[in-house]
């Protein structure tokens, strides 16, 4: 959550999680601390990296600025005649906004220290101050609610430093859009194509306008264009997936993450990549479950964020294990793109912020490995030979192509569009059903 006090998502939010026992983000406001303790504090000192020294066009109030092409983005390239494909791990987090936990700026070192960038589902809730929460109008909701809160001066402060510093670093800013309303009674799930269409509009104003919110005269502008840069989302509690797939499609978004999958390779549903969440090895258990520290949580400690401390460190580790054991039937397999969820709290004492991070340390400098962002692998993507692709997605859940990768990807593929890059609009997909089942329950089963 993203304030110098920390957000409440209060029981509503917490109850809808549950009972979705989907890809949610709830607050625990009884933990000041971050996962690592006050160590993860430090790492904002030097989070405030400036605006790339060309030229800059403000945009609107000058909250958000046109400065260039984003830097260190890699240019995708096509797989040559018989080239094993890369193994892809995308790390991402919703709801990310710096809060007193500091752990949006803990792992934006975390992910320079390993050669790893990700993408940042920026709620916009979290750019608009308490005292202006009226501004937010939700659909099938009261003017001024949210699920998750607002934020504070301070706090919107510090989390547009971090946006500033990861954008810079060639990290992604998508959405978690703005309330965060699950379940019944006017949850996303019910929300119509218009409805969706008008809580991005949303989304995108808070984040333009932070500085008429707060009323900041000084202090320098996000770098980019957010209607350019923002070009896919995760959806709350993965609900809602089919009116907001259309919506998404219209606005020119190009993946969608908010769905479930097995780890194989992805493809497009309508002109949209399907980017889902997968399913993973719970080891020690005969079920698999969602690549997000939530599921992960609702396996081990039902619907409470302060489960058994005496268990806490076993299900850090359960959660790094299964994240590995996936990762390790990817890139021995099938190399099928692994896809991870996270939120920044310290539920359980940190222990699955210490489980992303010893992940994230023991993938990312990985041979043939690329930790990169949504952004980053939909570019890879739209520039291999459509023929390719087909035959990446023969491959079943960890299969190791008979007859080894040359062979395997030997035909010769068709030329090169005339134009590598990919496109510099927006796309995204529909959700597969919420798991099933109670409090406590697995989260997925397979």
């Amino acid at each position: 959550m993203a304030t110098t006090q920390r957000i409440a998502a209060g029981v509503t939010a917490a109850a809808a999680c549950a009972a979705a026992l989907a890809g949610c983000g709830i607050g625990d406001t009884g933990v000041e601390k971050g996962a690592h303790g006050d160590g993860a504090r430090d790492a904002t000192k030097a989070a405030g990296a400036p605006a790339p020294k060309n030229a800059v066009r403000l945009i609107g109030d000058g909250s958000t600025a046109f400065t260039g092409a984003q830097p260190h983005l890699p240019r995708p390239e096509r797989l040559k005649p018989g080239q094993k494909p890369p193994q892809f791990v995308v790390f991402s987090w919703d709801g990310a906004g710096e809060d007193s936990q500091r752990l949006f700026s803990h792992f934006r070192k975390v992910a320079k220290v390993n050669n790893a960038t990700m993408t940042y589902f920026l709620s916009g809730v979290y750019m608009l101050p308490e005292a202006k929460r009226e501004l937010y109008r939700p659909p099938r909701h009261s003017p001024g609610r949210s699920d998750i809160g607002f934020n504070d001066e301070q706090g919107i402060q510090d989390t547009v430093r971090q946006l500033r510093g990861a954008w810079l670093e060639g990290n992604e800013i998508g959405t978690h859009f703005n309330g965060h309303f699950c379940g019944g009674g006017g949850g996303v799930g019910q929300w119509s194509v218009e409805e969706w269409k008008d809580e991005i509009a949303q989304a995108k104003f808070f984040v333009k306008s932070w500085k008429s919110t707060t009323g900041t005269a000084k202090g320098s502008p996000l770098p980019f264009d957010y209607d350019k840069e923002l070009i896919g989302a995760r959806t709350p509690c993965l609900e809602g997936r089919k009116n907001f797939m259309r919506a998404a499609r219209e606005l020119g978004f190009r993946y969608d993450t908010s769905g479930v999958n097995n780890q194989v390779w992805p493809k497009k549903e309508k002109g949209l990549w399907d980017l889902s969440m997968q399913l993973v090895p719970v080891p020690g258990r005969a079920f698999e479950t969602l690549t997000m520290d939530y599921n992960f949580l609702v396996n081990q400690s039902g619907a409470t964020t302060r489960g058994n401390p005496a268990k806490h460190a076993y299900w850090g580790d359960q959660m790094r294990d299964g994240l590995l054991k996936g990762f390790s039937r990817a890139y021995k397999g099938n190399r099928a793109p692994l896809i991870i969820g996270n939120h920044f709290e310290s539920w359980n004492g940190g222990t699955y912020m210490r489980a992303v991070q010893e992940t994230i340390e023991r993938v990312c400098t990985r041979s043939e490995v690329r930790c990169v962002s949504f952004r980053q692998l939909a570019d890879w993507l739209d520039v291999q030979d459509p023929k390719t692709l087909d035959r990446l997605r023969t491959l079943k859940v960890g299969e190791d192509p008979k007859g080894g990768w040359t062979s395997f990807l030997t035909e010769e593929p068709a030329p090169a569009p005339v134009s590598e890059q990919p496109p510099s609009a927006p796309l995204a997909e529909q959700p597969a059903p919420a798991p099933k089942g109670v409090p406590g329950a697995p989260a997925v089963k397979r």
